[in-house]
Formats: C-alpha cells, sequence, structure tokens
C-alpha cells in the first residue's frame, strides 16, 4: 500500500514538474510578445463566457483579444466569442477537469493567432484542480456568481487565495437570491489582503467598466 502511494506521489511531481517547465516557456513567449493572459477559474456557470463576451463589446477597437476555452465537450464557448470577431480556440478535454500548459501550447501553436494585446484563458469549470496549474499566465482570475451562495471562499480558499482579482457576476440578481455580497468580500480580502474585488453584472454592464480598466492598467504594467 505505501508503495502504491509512493508511486502515485511521484507521477503527480513529475506531471506538476512537467507542467511548470511548459508554463514557463509560455511565459517566456507571452512576455516577448508583450500580451497579457489572464487565467479565469470558476464553478460551472458562474457566467465566465458572458463575462468575456461583455469585455469584447467593451473592449472593441482598444485592444486585439483572443481566447483559449477549456471544456470537456462541445465548441461553444468558443463559438459564442468567435461570433464576436476574435480569434478563439477550444480545448476539448474529454473529462479532465482542468487545462496544463501543455494543452495551451499546443492549442496555441495550431490555432497561430495573430499578435493579440490581451489572450484570455477559460478554465474548465472547476475551482479546485485548475488551481494548481500554472498556465503560464500573468494572473489568476476567480470567478463568483451571486447565484452560488456566499459560503465559497471559505469553502475553496485556494483559489481565492492565489487569485489576484475576484469578479463577483449576475449582480442585478442582488435583491432576489440570498448573497451576502459584504461577507463574501471579507473572506476574499481575509484569503487575499492584497487583491482586488469587483462586482459586475453582464446583463446591465454595471462594473464592466472598472474590469475593463483593471485589464488595460494590467497591459500598461506589465508593457512598462
Amino acid at each position: 500500500m505505501g508503495g502504491e502511494m509512493a508511486e502515485a506521489v511521484d507521477v503527480r511531481q513529475r506531471i506538476l514538474a512537467a507542467n511548470e517547465r511548459a508554463a514557463a516557456e509560455l511565459r517566456a513567449q507571452f512576455a516577448a510578445q508583450g500580451t497579457l493572459v489572464i487565467n479565469l477559474i470558476s464553478s460551472p456557470g458562474s457566467g465566465k463566457t458572458t463575462l468575456l463576451e461583455r469585455t469584447v463589446s467593451h473592449l472593441a477597437g482598444q485592444l486585439r483579444l483572443a481566447a483559449v476555452e477549456g471544456d470537456i465537450a462541445t465548441e461553444r464557448d468558443a463559438e459564442r466569442l468567435r461570433r464576436l470577431g476574435i480569434p478563439a480556440k477550444q480545448i476539448l478535454t474529454g473529462g479532465a477537469c482542468h487545462l496544463d500548459a501543455r494543452q495551451v501550447q499546443g492549442a496555441l501553436a495550431e490555432a497561430a493567432f495573430p499578435a493579440v494585446d490581451v489572450l484570455f484563458i477559460e478554465n474548465v469549470g472547476n475551482l479546485i484542480c485548475p488551481t494548481a496549474y500554472d498556465l503560464g499566465e500573468d494572473f489568476k482570475v476567480a470567478v463568483l456568481s451571486v447565484t452560488e451562495g456566499a459560503d465559497k471562499p471559505f469553502k475553496y480558499p485556494a483559489i481565492f487565495a492565489r487569485a489576484e482579482v475576484t469578479v463577483i457576476t449576475k449582480a442585478d440578481l442582488l435583491p432576489h437570491v440570498e448573497f451576502d455580497l459584504e461577507a463574501v468580500r471579507t473572506q476574499v480580502g481575509t484569503l487575499n489582503p492584497q487583491g482586488e474585488f469587483l462586482v459586475t453584472s453582464s446583463r446591465t454592464g454595471d462594473g464592466i467598466a472598472a474590469w475593463c480598466a483593471l485589464l488595460q492598467r494590467r497591459l500598461a504594467a506589465k508593457r512598462a
């Protein structure tokens, strides 16, 4: 039993080491290109793709955007973004609960995107597994909708501690659901005191300008 456990740990360590090497290569590539890369992580149905749609519309004509979409099946999310005029590549994991850096490398090589200012990596819907995998991004974004409940940050502390930005979505539904926004703000602040906290509604547009301004600031800082 002990031997099997040791072997499993060794395999996991080798997988993570290979991922770290690929992530370092991606990070160097993105730095050379001056591309800001954001890894969006959330539960399924939090509104990640809808947030990206609203972002694309808001930044049209200002920044060159592209996206890599991770899902277990279907190309629906990538198709939604392509309809808005940005290049998007779908990665189908076939059951895996996260993206890894080697998958992103392969997808970018196959997609051959033109030069872009901001690349969004929309991870597979999951608050646990994607947290451990570096994709060469500049920062992680935790996306949490008001329909999910206010207990998520302390229940899934790793992602909210590591994400430099937390984006609350579907804020237009706050009058209709039991969601203690200030309690969530306090939990996230406890886990990551230096993190940024935004409240948005893709339906009404509230908070989208602040989110897009954050992206523009981060891009300018990276290129500086």
